[in-house]
């Protein structure tokens, strides 16, 4: 087969490098922190369906699944919304953080979720709080979320399901979590959210 035969097109670098990293991160999954949030409907069944919707992602498992949180919504007067439930889930994954984002969003969309207002009332918020070690001030997600180190409501799951916890760039979820406090965010023992079987 002679090299002039059309048929026969040079695989581009750029195919060869993503299957390359591919490879190498289906057998390398990385760590991701994921925050949960319903103030619609049936928020405890929103949030379990959330997390087994994450589970039935290809190339993601969920490894943890925090106590539940009940919080004040947040940048609207009191008492004109819902509560909060909030979870954060460990998971880890083979996908690259723009592919979860997606995942989150249609998950969040399969909920139907809208966005119409900036601090709205949503069935379900589904945030992508780190992604292993990565810093990224990528408008389109921003690692690790720009202000999950001033959210209790993130914070205080993710130090009950990973008290080493560090947040890039801000330190430990520990002292993080000191330093905002729990007002506002009060733990739900009465309700349980399962790991997918």
């Amino acid at each position: 087969m002679s090299s002039s035969d059309p048929t026969v097109q040079p695989v581009p670098a750029s195919v060869v490098e993503q299957v390359d990293a591919a490879d190498v991160t289906l057998s390398n999954p990385k760590r991701a922190v994921i925050s949960l949030g319903s103030n619609l409907g049936n928020r405890l069944e929103t949030l379990q369906g959330a997390i087994d919707a994450l589970e039935d992602t290809p190339g993601l498992r969920v490894k943890a699944v925090s106590p539940v949180y009940e919080t004040e919504p947040w940048g609207v007067e009191p008492g004109t919304q819902p509560a909060y439930f909030n979870a954060v889930v460990l998971v880890k994954t083979t996908l690259p953080p723009d592919s979860l984002l997606e995942r989150g969003h249609a998950i969040e969309e399969a909920f139907e979720r809208v966005r119409d207002e900036r601090w709205g009332p949503r069935t379900l918020d589904v945030d992508i709080v780190s992604y292993q070690d990565v810093l990224s001030d990528d408008p389109v997600l921003t690692l690790p979320h720009p202000r999950v180190h001033e959210r209790a409501f993130v914070l205080a799951p993710w130090h009950d399901v990973d008290p080493e916890a560090v947040v890039p760039g801000h330190g430990a979820v520990v002292e993080l979590l000191a330093q905002v406090g729990l007002e506002g965010v009060a733990p739900r023992v009465d309700l349980e959210l399962r790991l997918p079987e």
